[in-house]
This record gives C-alpha cells, structure tokens and sequence, in this order.
C-alpha cells in the first residue's frame, strides 16, 4: 500500500501468462545472469583482498613499519637515535639493527644470504620474530658460542637441524698484504623460523646485534633504526615526523615505498579482475533489455488503453525502468548471497588448497568487507538500470491509436 501504480503494472508484468511463458524464461535468465556476476564479483574480490592483507601481514611481520638509515656510511650512534624516533608520536618501538651480504656453508653446501643482527631486548617490539619461530626461542642467540636463525627453506637446502653448526663468510674482508682475506665464524643454529614468503625463508638469517657488529667490524655503529607504528597507514606521516625531529643526514623509508611495487600490482590486478568480471553483469543487463524490448511488444495494447486513460510518457518509463530494476535488484540481492555464502564456505572449510611449493599460502584467504558488498552492488543496480533506458524510451512513444487500431 502506497506505492505508485507504475510499480504495482511493473510487478504485474513480471507474472507470467500461459501464453508469456517465454518472457518469464528470459526473465528469470536475466536474473541468473545478474546473480552470477555479481557472486562472482564478490568471491573474486573478496579472495584478492585476502591476498593483498596475507600478504602484507607477513611483509610487516618479517619486517618493521619504517627504516632509520642515514645519508651515506654507518649509523653511529643508533641507541640515541632510536630513543629520539620512540618520542615521536605514533611510534610504539624501535630497534639499531645491521646488515650485511653473506655466504653459508655446511656440509659442503653453500648458500647466499642477507645476515642480520637484532638487538635481542627491543627487537620484539618491532618484528614478530618470535611469532614465525617453529623451532627454538629468540632468546637461544645467546650462548657461548653465538647462535643464528635461519629460514625453513634455507634449512632445508643446507640440511640444517636445530643445534648444527653452520660457518658464516663475509666477503668484507680484511685487507692484507696479498689482498683481502674474507672472514669467516662459526655459528650454531638456535632456531628455524617460516614467514611463509620464500624470499624471505631462504635469504635471511638473524643474529644478535653484538655478534653482528663483531663479525662485521663495525664497533658500536648500525646499519639503523627499525621503526614500529601504531597504524600502518599513517607511517608515511610518521615517517616525515621522524625525519623532522632527527633533523638533517638521515632519511626515513616506510613499508609503502619499500614494497610500492608488489602492492601496485596486486591493486592494478584488483581493478582489472573487477573490470573484467563485470563485463558478466553487463551481458546480463542487456538481456534485461532484450527481457524489456519483449514485454513492450507484448504489452503494446496495454500501454496504449494505459495512455488513453490518461497515463503520461513518463509514467510509462517508469514502469518499464522499475521493471528492470525489479529484474536487476532481485539478481544483485541473490548474487549478494551466494557471494556471502560462497566466501563463507571458502573461509570456513578451505575446500580449495592451493601446492605450497608454488604459492605461499595452502588455501585461499578470503576478506569479507563491507565495502565490496556495497561496491559490487551498486555497480550491478546501475548497469541495470541503464539497460532498461532504451526499451522504456521506446515504451514511452508508442502511439496509443496505431497499437489500437485493429484491436
């Protein structure tokens, strides 16, 4: 009750006839079509964000929010700098950290790797070191003779097992006589850690800052300050803050600009795959014309005892376009969900596994956010809506004495 009669004529053209039962075929195709496109725009969308968030969560867990470095040669005095950084606002932690290229050996095997040192006491502030570790403890570093953490794929190239001895070369060497001699230390492997990013667990191997700063000659000095933030998406702010109370000779990276690349494509990729897969919304939609085209043949005798008795051109538009937003909402709320439905099931039983030595993840993770729901929606209600333009067009200019003529 209350609602205008083009709305009620428009319903009622939707119910089929004996003799309209093809109409009704086509319309309820029109439905499906609209349905599975936007289903598959939502679990599409959904899994990619999923993607994107998994992805950046193992990035920033491996790795700190932002980087202190400064304007050429070693940070020489990283305890000063990092409690300055830790009085910005915004900032909850921030660890001196080095680094260096290195070489692995054991058992006549040799790998490249990235060997950093981590100040044991505030390195769990910044990085989830200890969250990765799948064997032994962050604290094992310590001992009489030093410890290392190594990846799980670095492990397994190498042979390794918790408690082996590995021996670590640095090709900064010292200089002699006869020319520059690597140097060379023995550790012991105190723990194994898997981030699930391959790069990641086969190149990077964890020491102590001292032990570090001691292979690598660099006295008290740092390769920088690791930086840690309350929310990752004001780092480039905050970073511009640090720079400001650091003054001039350092410069702050944030994870954005350090991996703007890897994000820049799965964003691009994003909006390709939603470009692409509306196109399936868009052939439905112009079956909702194709739908609407037939009912105005049908309904021409219709239309024109409704212009007699007084309806205006608009108000047949009208009835045509709530007939294809009828079509079009009834397919969008069901595509809604069966999306739901569909990410629910994805997300709750991971029927779908994914081989971990291709991908870095064993199933597909799937984000559910409201704002693709809306997106998603929105998108298909217009594509309709701009389908049932031309065929309520026409509807509207059929001229009541030629439709009655021989009636």
């Amino acid at each position: 009750m209350g609602a205008p009669y083009e709305l009620w004529i428009a319903v009622r053209y939707l119910k089929a006839r004996r003799r309209e039962l093809f109409i009704s075929l086509i319309t309820w195709i029109s439905v499906a079509g609209v349905a599975l496109g936007v289903t598959a725009l939502i679990v599409v969308l959904s899994v990619m964000t999923g993607f994107e968030e998994d992805l950046r969560d193992k990035i920033l867990g491996a790795n700190a929010h932002a980087v202190v470095l400064p304007l050429g040669g070693m940070l020489k005095d990283p305890e000063r700098v990092a409690r300055e950084v830790e009085r910005v606002e915004g900032v909850t932690g921030a660890t001196p950290f080095a680094v260096s290229q290195v070489m692995v050996m054991a058992g006549g095997n040799v790998v490249g790797a990235l060997l950093r040192g981590l100040d044991a006491s505030s390195a769990g502030r910044v990085i989830d070191v200890d969250r990765f570790l799948v064997r032994g403890r962050l604290s094992d570093l310590e001992g009489d003779t030093p410890g290392v953490l190594v990846g799980r794929e670095m492990a397994r190239n190498l042979g390794l097992l918790v408690g082996d001895k590995v021996q670590v070369v640095s090709p900064a060497g010292s200089a002699t006589p006869i020319g520059v001699i690597p140097r060379l230390r023995t550790f012991r492997v105190a723990g194994i850690f898997a981030t699930g990013m391959y790069e990641f667990d086969t190149t990077f191997a964890f020491v102590t800052l001292r032990e570090a700063q001691d292979f690598l000659r660099l006295g008290t000095a740092a390769g920088g300050v690791e930086v840690r933030v309350a929310d990752i998406y004001q780092a480039r702010q905050i970073a511009r803050s640090i720079e400001a109370r650091l003054g001039p000779g350092y410069y702050v990276r944030d994870w954005m600009d350090m991996n703007r690349n890897l994000f820049s494509a799965l964003k691009l990729e994003k909006v390709a795959m939603f470009v692409i897969l509306a196109l399936i919304v868009l052939v439905a939609a112009f079956n909702i014309t194709s739908t609407l085209i037939m009912v105005v043949l049908e309904k021409s005798r219709e239309i024109a005892i409704l212009k007699s008795m007084g309806a205006t051109n608009r108000s047949v538009r009208r009835i045509f376009v709530m007939e294809g937003l009828v079509i079009g909402g009834l397919g969008t709320a069901l595509g809604l969900l069966g999306g739901w439905l569909l990410c629910f099931l994805l997300h709750r039983y991971k029927f779908i596994e994914l081989p971990k030595d291709v991908y870095y993840i064993d199933t597909l993770p799937v984000v559910m956010k409201p704002e693709i729901f809306g997106l998603v929606a929105v998108c298909a209600v217009i594509l309709c809506l701009v389908a049932t333009l031309y065929p309520s067009w026409q509807a509207s200019r059929l001229d009541p004495v030629e439709a009655l003529r021989y009636e």
